[in-house]
C-alpha cells in the first residue's frame, strides 16, 4: 500500500497542526496538560515514519534481492533512521526538561537536535559537491 504525494502531505499538515493547537493551548495556559502529552501527535507522526521506513528496508532480506543494487540507497535510508531516533530523543529529552523530571542543563537536551542539523549539514553538502552527474 503506497501513499500518494497529496496524502502524505495532507497528513503531514494535519498531525503539524493538531501539534500546534495543542502547543498553544499549553502556552496560554487554558490546558494543563503534560508536555508529554502535547508531544502524541508529533510522535505519532514519526512512528509511521519509522515503520515505513523499517517496511522498506526489511524489504532487503526478502529472497531473490540483489544487494550489489541499491546499496547507496540503502545508507540513505540508515541515515533517515538516525535521523529519526535523533529527533526522537531531542523531544523526549525536552519533554522531560519542561516537565521537570530532570535537572539536566538544556544545553545538553539539544545535543540530539545539534548532531541531526550537523548530519543534514554534512549530507546537503555531500548530495551538492560530490555526487556525479552522469
Amino acid at each position: 500500500m503506497r501513499m500518494s504525494l497529496a496524502q502524505r502531505v495532507l497528513l503531514t499538515w494535519l498531525f503539524t497542526l493538531l501539534f500546534l493547537i495543542m502547543l498553544v493551548l499549553k502556552l496560554d495556559e487554558k490546558a494543563p496538560w503534560n508536555w508529554f502529552l502535547i508531544f502524541i501527535p508529533v510522535w505519532i507522526f514519526d512512528t509511521i515514519l519509522l515503520v515505513m521506513l523499517i517496511v522498506k528496508m526489511a524489504g532487503r532480506c526478502k529472497s531473490g534481492f540483489d544487494p550489489r543494487n541499491g546499496s547507496q540507497n540503502m545508507k540513505k535510508k540508515v541515515w533517515y533512521l538516525i535521523a529519526m531516533l535523533l529527533k526522537l530523543a531531542f523531544c523526549l529529552a525536552l519533554c522531560a526538561k519542561l516537565q521537570r523530571f530532570t535537572t539536566m542543563k538544556l544545553a545538553y537536551v539539544f545535543i540530539p537536535l545539534w548532531a541531526l542539523l550537523i548530519g543534514g549539514m554534512l549530507e546537503l553538502g555531500y548530495n551538492i559537491f560530490y555526487v556525479r552527474r552522469d
